[in-house]
């Protein structure tokens, strides 16, 4: 484990492993790098790849008040590391987003030289029914965190995603509700990237210059596929993909082989 300080002195701890071109591992809600640890490995085999703790998170510091630029200000000083490491060529990394973090992601390729950015499910929201679960998942979350209800606040994500409560009711047996009700303050993070209301921030993703592929599983619910399709339309020359047989928990042999596919060697 390596670390690094961002703009604000938050100090942010990453992994970084395998050789190649450099890329940056961007993870979603109520996880660290741990729950990337192996599509990590399986990317390392080609990419020298920097799996990091979002600020909040694993064994990265945190600094208050919030916003997102702070988060985007981390992930710039990742791509300055992996930039001075390829003493060669000082290339820029790419950077490769997992369900809210591809909207992170997405933000940060808007505003900061990447080579290039893959987005996996990002879970936009492209009608009227979903638009207005989205609001209402922003108040319910606000006003359980805002009491410090974290155990409320994970159990409120939870439901938004789509977990039956008797599923949820397992859950609470299980070592991953601890470490999810820890991370549970760093679910307003998840949801500022966003963008609160839900939908596709178009008008941000129209400024993103780097060569683009966003992809859905074909066997994931099917509003995770339109929010990919929704996603790609905003960015300019963006490309879309689906990895039948997959669902949100995508395979890591079967991702690295796309990402592989679309960055090349």
């Amino acid at each position: 484990m390596e670390r690094l300080t961002s703009a604000d002195g938050t100090s942010i701890a990453y992994d970084r492993l395998g050789s190649g071109a450099p890329l940056i591992l961007v993870s979603g809600a109520t996880a660290d790098r741990r729950a990337d640890a192996q599509l990590a490995e399986a990317l390392a085999e080609t990419f020298t790849v920097y799996n990091y703790d979002r600020r909040g998170r694993g064994e990265s510091a945190d600094t208050q008040p919030f916003a997102v630029d702070r988060e985007i200000e981390d992930i710039g000083a990742l791509l300055d590391i992996a930039r001075s490491a390829q003493a060669h060529d000082g290339a820029d990394a790419a950077l490769v987003g997992f369900s809210s973090g591809a909207a992170l992601a997405g933000r940060a390729a808007a505003v900061l030289p990447v080579r290039a950015l893959v987005m996996w499910e990002p879970p936009f929201m492209t009608d009227d029914a979903g638009l207005a679960r989205a609001k209402q998942y922003t108040e319910t979350l606000d006003a359980a965190l805002a009491a410090e209800d974290f155990d409320g606040a994970l159990t409120t994500f939870l439901r938004y995603v789509g977990l039956p409560d008797e599923a949820i009711d397992g859950t609470r047996q299980s070592p991953f509700w601890a470490e999810g009700v820890r991370l549970a303050p760093t679910l307003a993070y998840d949801n500022a990237a966003m963008g609160h209301d839900g939908g596709v921030p178009a008008d941000v993703f129209g400024r993103i210059t780097a060569p683009t592929l966003v992809l859905a599983g074909g066997a994931s619910p099917a509003f995770l596929p339109a929010a990919a399709q929704a996603a790609a339309a905003a960015i300019p020359d963006a490309a879309t993909g689906v990895l039948e047989g997959q669902t949100h928990n995508v395979d890591a042999a079967v991702f690295a082989e796309a990402v592989r596919g679309f960055l090349g060697t």
